[in-house]
């Protein structure tokens, strides 16, 4: 069966690719800026993501084109200069992935001509990034028989995307991408990388994605910000109680102690950690009981939190989540992603999702200025090798 990103690749590069292969974007459902805070997280892969094609090449060159910028081009560079170079923008994620890959199995036998598309908005926080990163590890690992596990090239994309690329984030965004199942979500403990999957269906209910269409860059947001201040909350606290992260605390224990946390804004950042993770567990049981009303719910409070004590939700964000809050048939909705813009998610009646979207984004651009866009992709499968482009939707 042909493929469109098969002749794509050989109209490009002359050749035919190797192979096929997926990787999904991710939605986190409740655990926001939880997981460089030792909390357990409770993202699921969706069926959004990035194709790719490649195929070794018979010298040292590595080439790498995206459909998504097609103005760019075919950008050219040498396995032996594998340096980040603003110049070369999207194409610095995969030049990340391989630097690290190649400090683990040594120097490359040849080079890649290399192919991308994928149907993620661009910072709009469903993880574009870590999506491209994770697929270029699962591609690269599958053509040279290197042996890596899915969670081998998790911690590699993360490794790419803090050490190479500069953006510090956590690991949640590469393990539900590279470790996603279908209908479930990955409840991960982020401090031990423990990790368990809970279903994650939502019968006669959509998950629908909210785009504020403002578009949201980790590197110049701050994020930075709330993670220092995280960090100072955290130091004060060590000083009586021994612990290595914010959310080995309970909501208790953090009143408790709170008054140790000398900056008023560095207490409403503890608390939102410490609260958020203990949602988080109540959001895993009741998925366990299909409890979908008492989990949109939490997914409420934890928009509420983030607005209100972690300060990352801004106008878009409310704009779209109070109006969600007000339509029938929603159950729940958040922001979900870093924040400063990005995407919302909310669960929705099936019944109800024509009328969510017109309402929603009329009392969006009222408000805002401009159109929200929105995505109901359904749970799916982390990244690998697909036969077809069906595979991956």
């Amino acid at each position: 069966m042909k493929n469109r990103q098969m002749e794509q690749f050989q109209e490009i590069f002359g050749t035919r690719g190797e192979g096929l292969y997926f990787s999904p974007g991710r939605v986190n459902l409740i655990g926001e800026h939880i997981d460089y805070n030792g909390g357990t997280v409770l993202p699921c892969a969706i069926t959004c993501g990035t194709w790719g094609v490649a195929a070794k090449r018979t010298d040292r060159k590595l080439r790498m084109y995206s459909q998504n910028f097609k103005d760019r081009g075919v950008i050219e560079t040498d396995l032996s200069d594998l340096r980040f170079d603003p110049k070369d923008d999207w194409a610095n994620y995969v030049k990340g992935v391989l630097y690290f890959l190649r400090e683990t199995i040594g120097e490359w036998p040849c080079g890649l001509d290399i192919f991308v598309e994928g149907d993620i908005p661009n910072g709009a926080g469903l993880s574009s990034s870590a999506s491209l990163e994770v697929l270029i590890g699962t591609m690269v690992n599958d053509l040279f028989c290197l042996g890596k596990t899915p969670l081998d090239i998790v911690r590699l994309s993360k490794k790419a995307e803090n050490d190479f690329v500069g953006v510090n984030c956590g690991i949640m965004d590469q393990f539900a991408v590279g470790m996603g199942r279908k209908d479930h979500a990955v409840a991960l403990d982020t401090r031990t990388l423990e990790y368990d999957y809970i279903p994650a269906r939502f019968p006669g209910v959509r998950l629908v994605i909210m785009n504020t269409n403002k578009r949201r860059g980790l590197a110049d947001s701050k994020y930075n910000e709330r993670r220092e201040a995280c960090e100072a909350a955290l130091k004060n606290l060590q000083q009586a109680l021994d612990i290595s992260c914010l959310c080995q605390l309970s909501p208790e224990e953090l009143e408790k102690y709170e008054h140790l946390i000398a900056d008023p804004v560095g207490r409403g950042r503890a608390r939102h950690a410490v609260t958020e993770n203990a949602r988080v567990k109540a959001a895993v049981n009741a998925l366990r009981r299909q409890d979908i009303r008492r989990f949109g719910q939490l997914m409420n409070e934890s928009h509420i939190s983030l607005r209100d004590d972690y300060e990352v939700t801004g106008k878009e964000l409310d704009a779209l989540v109070e109006s969600a809050w007000k339509q029938p048939g929603v159950l729940g909705a958040r922001m979900t992603g870093a924040g400063f813009g990005g995407c919302a998610v909310a669960l929705v009646k099936e019944d109800w999702v024509d009328a969510f979207v017109k309402q929603v984004g009329d009392d969006y651009t009222r408000a805002i200025g401009y159109a929200p866009d929105f995505y109901m992709p359904a749970v799916g499968d982390g990244a690998g090798k697909r036969n077809t482009q069906s595979d991956g939707d």
